[in-house]
């Protein structure tokens, strides 16, 4: 269970990090650059910046980057038992992975302004796993091998179960350094 958990977390790194980042190093300009959709709703909302995404991707892939230098130090640690390493390293990846992180919280931010939820209010479930699913998908849509050689269903499963927690401890740091609005 401890090797599974630590797997998760090392392959999440890059989208965990775009995730933190954005908020860290976000701000100025809207994405949606204050527009409203068809509805007279806002597109994404004030949170979703230009800053805060390139900042995340880049910081997200500088980590993946310095992960896939560490890899040869770390992998030989997590092996099966033919001998062969359960992690591997992808370029793709480590642009795909934070990308595809602040992509799918800005599809959220998108479906929430929809159904008429305002900034900062929660969608439990959504709010804590958008980032996750944005960066599986646009991972595997462009490393498919990379994504099904690592993401084990057993992965799968402990990243969907830590990352939540993780996520709001995350969101009452950044609530209590003033980065965020509300703790979750």
């Amino acid at each position: 269970m401890i090797e599974i958990l630590l797997i998760a977390l090392w392959l999440m790194v890059p989208a965990y990090t775009a995730n933190v980042c954005a908020t860290l190093l976000g701000s100025g300009t809207p994405i949606d650059l204050g527009k409203n959709f068809f509805d007279k709703k806002r597109i994404l909302g004030d949170g979703k910046t230009y800053k805060g995404f390139i900042n995340g991707s880049l910081c997200g892939a500088i980590m993946g980057a310095a992960q896939i230098m560490a890899l040869p130090y770390i992998a030989p640690h997590f092996t099966n038992a033919a001998g062969d390493a359960l992690i591997t390293a992808s370029y793709i990846a480590i642009i795909t992975m934070p990308v595809g992180a602040l992509l799918g919280d800005m599809t959220k931010s998108f479906i929430k302004r929809r159904i008429g939820f305002d900034r900062g209010e929660m969608l439990p479930g959504a709010d804590q796993l958008d980032f996750v699913a944005g960066a599986w998908l646009l991972t595997y849509i462009f490393d498919p091998a990379w994504f099904a050689s690592n993401f084990t269903i057993w992965v799968i499963i402990m990243a969907i179960l830590v990352t939540p927690p993780l996520h709001l401890l995350s969101n009452i740091i950044g609530f209590r350094i003033g980065k965020k609005k509300v703790p979750w």
